[in-house]
């Protein structure tokens, strides 16, 4: 069983990049002349779901340069009810080192969205073992925490930070989890296939909670698993027959969960999610969403499970918020939420999209 500690400074640490993404909304960027910037980061959209819907206290461990891109994410850390704890870093005035940027238009209908990045010389990529106190961190209590493959992708260095803070959270009494967010153009740069399973399966040694699905689980981890083609995508059967693979050659990972995702259009997407907990296998209802921006919405997922799990929910109660709390965020332009605790119970508990007066 999950052993979460009853109280703590922080009930939620995360530790991984921050980003700003330029959005021009459904203007490809060939053609646009504006944008919105989103603050965002695996990692940091679940410290800051956390905070500002289920309002519980979270942290951020991160890079931060001392220049106005780094005030103007500073200022949304701040603005979501996350502590920051920060390795700093000072810009040269031309090349860096920098906050990285990500750039994804919301496509639209039968246009998809279109992610690319400029990481050129990013600060999180320098951050290596010893740039944070985590006996300091640690010493107020922490209840889970959190990294993702995005960040162990970046440099050599940034697996070792993680698997120092996964060490220290568990010395400390901590839940453990990780986003395998198994990203193939970040990996081809840093090494390849074989270096993304060789780093990946030496950070979930020291995991609680893995959120991955079936491809994650394959290529980031080199598990054999099924044809996923041969599949729905919202068919589990795929995902649920890894997870006898999982239990044999990661005895102390417990738990192991993802969304399921038809995607009808860019606009439509049939949603679904499911949890495998110490031999046990669980599934969230189908629902159509209408999308907004998609962005985010297995970070939002994975939000309202650990939520839910630090509640000391039932594995079945804690995966339908995080199913809801994920359908809900892809109804708002950006990373992070802009829902209350209420509407997600609401959605979980088969909630419609009545107007409320």
């Amino acid at each position: 069983m999950l052993n979460v500690a009853a109280t703590g400074d922080l009930d939620f640490l995360s530790l991984g990049a921050m980003i700003h993404r330029l959005d021009p909304g459904i203007i490809p960027f060939r053609k646009a002349n504006q944008c919105s910037i989103h603050v965002s980061g695996g990692e940091f959209n679940c410290a800051a779901n956390l905070a500002d819907c289920f309002q519980l206290k979270t942290g951020i461990a991160t890079a931060m340069v001392d220049y106005p891109i780094g005030e103007l994410i500073n200022e949304r850390v701040r603005a979501m009810g996350v502590r920051p704890f920060y390795k700093r870093f000072a810009h040269d005035g031309v090349r860096g080192p920098n906050m990285a940027t990500v750039y994804s238009d919301q496509g639209h209908g039968v246009r998809a969205p279109i992610v690319f990045y400029n990481r050129s010389n990013e600060a999180a990529g320098l951050l290596k073992p010893g740039d944070f106190d985590w006996d300091a961190i640690f010493a107020g209590g922490v209840r889970w925490f959190h990294s993702g493959g995005i960040f162990a992708a970046l440099s050599p260095t940034t697996p070792e930070v993680i698997i120092e803070g996964m060490k220290a959270a568990r010395a400390a009494g901590a839940v453990t989890s990780f986003d395998l967010n198994y990203r193939a153009k970040l990996w081809q740069i840093s090494g390849g296939l074989d270096k993304a399973q060789d780093t990946l399966n030496r950070i979930v040694e020291h995991v609680d909670v893995l959120v991955g699905n079936e491809e994650d689980l394959q290529k980031g981890l080199g598990l054999s698993g099924q044809d996923v083609e041969a599949h729905s995508k919202l068919d589990p059967t795929a995902f649920f027959g890894m997870m006898e693979e999982v239990a044999d050659k990661l005895p102390g990972v417990k738990a192991v969960a993802t969304t399921l995702r038809e995607v009808e259009s860019t606009n439509r997407h049939n949603w679904s999610a499911v949890l495998w907990m110490e031999g046990q296998t669980y599934q969230a209802k189908t629902m159509k969403l209408d999308v907004v921006d998609r962005i985010g919405g297995g970070d939002g997922f994975a939000s309202g499970l650990i939520y839910g799990l630090l509640s000391g929910k039932d594995p079945q109660t804690a995966l339908d918020l995080g199913w809801a709390h994920g359908a809900l965020l892809t109804t708002y332009p950006g990373d992070t939420t802009m829902a209350t605790i209420r509407e997600v119970e609401a959605v979980a508990s088969g909630g419609s999209a009545r107007v409320q007066r």
